[in-house]
């Protein structure tokens, strides 16, 4: 979407609220004051060595923690959000959770944020249907969480993003989230589901990692490899309003000028890279560049689910939401460089422009926190989740396209996503499901973009098989569980997918959502519901 330009500084104003295109704004240092008891732990100087998330790992089959949602604006205007965690002597941001299949995690998220200058009387309408949490109003106060990727059900205390809220001032709330043992090891993420305002405390930083373990078992190249864990988040002084909008990696800045935060490095190392895409809406195009000449990568799985194969690319394109694991080896001698090339999204979308993420430094030992894989130990893929999806033919085939409005020369634009066959609207949260299907059920979506930007279609609680891309075979047929269409040019035949459904998990059955997964497309309607009967 066009971003309208904004003649006035924004160095000493806050972002209080967005939602449905209006935008509030109070002094930064009215914000500072009206937030410092439920603020944000300080973030990490830009140019300094980028450590890994701290890491909470599941004990004896569970893992039990407390985040407690904060708020602050920094001195420069930023205003972040963030899941805080009491570790042993201080507080951490958005700690890495690291789970087995089988386990259970076990959640408790309290809503520690105070009124923001009459914030909540702007809000979206409280759902009709069941409450889970608190209930009242969606508003840039309330929150959720969804646990992106996990193939878990979507009922209250596990991945419910449609009725549950999580209000200021109450004791908190409980997720209980039992981890399929057939889930597939790798990385995913956590972020809040608010319809609305996913958005805002996205762009502030409420985010992190959750892993499943296992790679080594599927994917013995990893065995015994340093990992490292990188989230690439983004944070706008206003979201929609031109610049400046930063890239973040680890909650250190990626400046476009300036010393770039630092990845060391042995000479000739190899490490296991796990990077998500927490951005609100860039695609990112991963490079390694060796004074310029780019390096190959081994990429080892996609969205949390292992290659079958693993391949070796020199750049690897992670839509927003998505997650890309792979080998980096650093070069025998002199500094590499971590990178995100350019990426057109069309007539009507934003640049991504190209930006060095970090140096690789291989000058020093390293020193920067990291966790070793385990040592190698015989592969399996027995028991995997969706294993055998391209072998089973589909019992139905749907036809869905993306597609934007304007509203007059210089007007708002309304986003859709819609079935063919039916009426284009914007999701409403109380809506009857667009889709309703069955357990068992194995379909076929072919997904068309009849935009001029691209957009990124996610489902929740499954992962999908990628059949064609443009009508002709894919040439990989991962599995994923988001995937970037291009944007039409505005004439010839629209891009799409052809992706493959399974809906055979009874723990699936429930209603939860697809959209488009840059976060403003997504608060502003370009989602609907699907359901899935037992």
């Amino acid at each position: 979407m066009p971003r309208k330009s904004k003649s006035m500084s924004m160095s000493k104003w806050s972002l209080v609220m967005v939602a449905c295109g209006f935008i509030f704004l109070m002094p930064a240092d009215q914000a500072q004051a009206q937030t410092q008891s439920q603020g944000c732990p300080a973030r990490p100087a830009s140019g300094t060595v980028v450590a890994d998330p701290f890491n909470i790992v599941s004990q004896n089959g569970a893992l039990t923690a407390q985040f407690v949602l904060g708020h602050s604006v920094d001195g420069s205007g930023y205003t972040h959000f963030c899941y805080k965690y009491q570790a042993p002597g201080q507080v951490v941001e958005a700690p890495t959770l690291r789970v087995n299949p089988g386990d259970v995690l076990n959640l408790n998220v309290v809503d520690g944020i105070k009124n923001n200058n009459g914030t909540t009387k702007m809000n979206m309408a409280a759902p009709t249907g069941p409450i889970c949490g608190d209930g009242g109003a969606a508003t840039v106060n309330a929150t959720n969480v969804h646990f992106h990727g996990m193939n878990v059900a979507p009922v209250c205390h596990q991945d419910d993003v449609i009725d549950t809220l999580i209000q200021p001032g109450s004791p908190g709330f409980q997720f209980n989230v039992p981890i399929p043992s057939t889930q597939p090891p790798g990385l995913y993420w956590y972020h809040p589901h608010v319809h609305g305002f996913t958005e805002f405390q996205v762009n502030g930083g409420a985010a992190g990692a959750l892993i499943v373990g296992g790679m080594e078992k599927v994917r013995p190249e990893v065995a015994g490899l340093t990992e490292r864990v990188f989230v690439v988040r983004q944070q706008y002084l206003v979201p929609w309003i031109p610049g400046p909008y930063l890239l973040t990696l680890n909650y250190q800045v990626a400046p476009f000028l300036g010393v770039a935060p630092i990845i060391q490095m042995k000479p000739g190392e190899k490490q296991f890279w796990r990077v998500a895409n927490a951005t609100i809406q860039d695609f990112l195009q991963l490079q390694i560049q060796v004074n310029g000449t780019l390096q190959p990568m081994e990429l080892i799985a996609l969205d949390g689910y292992p290659l079958a194969a693993t391949r070796n690319q020199t750049t690897i394109l992670v839509p927003p939401a998505g997650r890309a694991e792979f080998i980096v080896q650093a070069p025998a001698t002199g500094n590499a460089v971590f990178f995100t090339d350019t990426y057109n999204t069309g007539p009507t979308g934003n640049l991504d422009l190209s930006q060095s993420l970090a140096s690789i430094q291989t000058s020093s030992p390293t020193e920067a926190a990291t966790t070793q894989m385990p040592k190698s130990t015989p592969p399996s893929a027995d028991g995997i989740k969706f294993l055998s999806l391209a072998q089973q033919p589909a019992t139905i085939q749907r036809n869905l396209f993306f597609s934007e409005e304007f509203g007059g020369t210089n007007g708002p634009i309304q986003f859709y996503i819609t079935v063919d066959g039916q009426k284009q609207k914007v999701f409403e949260p109380n809506e009857a499901p667009v889709i309703t299907t069955k357990v068992g059920a194995i379909e076929d979506w072919t997904i068309e973009n009849r935009a001029l930007e691209t957009h990124a279609f996610h489902i929740h609680q499954i992962h999908f098989r990628v059949l064609e891309i443009d009508g002709k075979p894919a040439p990989t047929n991962d599995l994923r569980d988001t995937i970037e269409i291009p944007y039409w040019s505005g004439s010839g035949p629209y891009h799409s997918v052809k992706v493959r459904m399974d809906f055979s998990d009874p723990t699936t059955a429930g209603t939860f959502l697809f959209h488009c997964h840059i976060l403003l497309h997504e608060d502003l309607g370009m989602m609907h519901k699907i359901l899935v009967n037992p």
